[in-house]
């Protein structure tokens, strides 16, 4: 059953994805937010920018499969909503997004993603700083102000996680920065 914070998850995840802000998903959605966050950290290794953008366009091509109930090519707020809240179908495309995003922040390949860099990602990706910041600290950061890539990608898989509540990835909706 989803929690009040996954619904708070799912519409924050829905205007961030709508990168056009035309009230739809569409593809050129995904790809002007994959486009848009590759950008903002230069000094990532190129296969990790190529993966990030795959891992963006598959996202959207499973979403728009999934979820184009009226079959216009475009996801509506009622379509994203009303099934999205429903892991099992895409958990494949998650992990690869959680995966691509978190390995794309690791620009020392270290397996750490340093403060900078991550928030240069999650600016991109539209998420207000003091959110960020706040999930950034949630996720302990350790030597160096980073954390490790891990974390942070089972921090992504757990924002998908509609059962989860008082998760890390919380403090990325409006009014929940501490």
């Amino acid at each position: 059953m989803p929690t009040t914070e996954a619904t708070d998850r799912v519409q924050l995840v829905f205007s961030l994805f709508d990168a056009d802000g035309n009230g739809f998903l569409e593809p050129a959605d995904f790809e002007l937010m994959g486009n848009r966050t590759v950008a903002a950290l230069p000094a990532a290794d190129e296969k990790a920018g190529t993966r990030l953008l795959r891992a963006f366009r598959r996202y959207g091509d499973t979403l728009l499969s999934e979820l184009d109930a009226d079959g216009d090519g475009r996801i509506s707020p009622e379509e994203f909503t009303a099934v999205v809240l429903d892991p099992q179908r895409f958990d494949a495309a998650v992990d690869e997004f959680a995966e691509a995003l978190s390995t794309m922040g690791d620009v020392h390949g270290d397996g750490f993603v340093a403060r900078p860099d991550f928030l240069a990602l999650m600016t991109a990706i539209g998420f207000d700083r003091p959110n960020i910041e706040a999930l950034f600290e949630a996720f302990g950061p350790v030597d160096g102000d980073r954390v490790p890539v891990a974390t942070w990608a089972d921090g992504i898989r757990d924002y998908y996680r509609p059962e989860k509540a008082g998760i890390a990835g919380d403090h990325l909706v409006p009014g929940a920065a501490r």
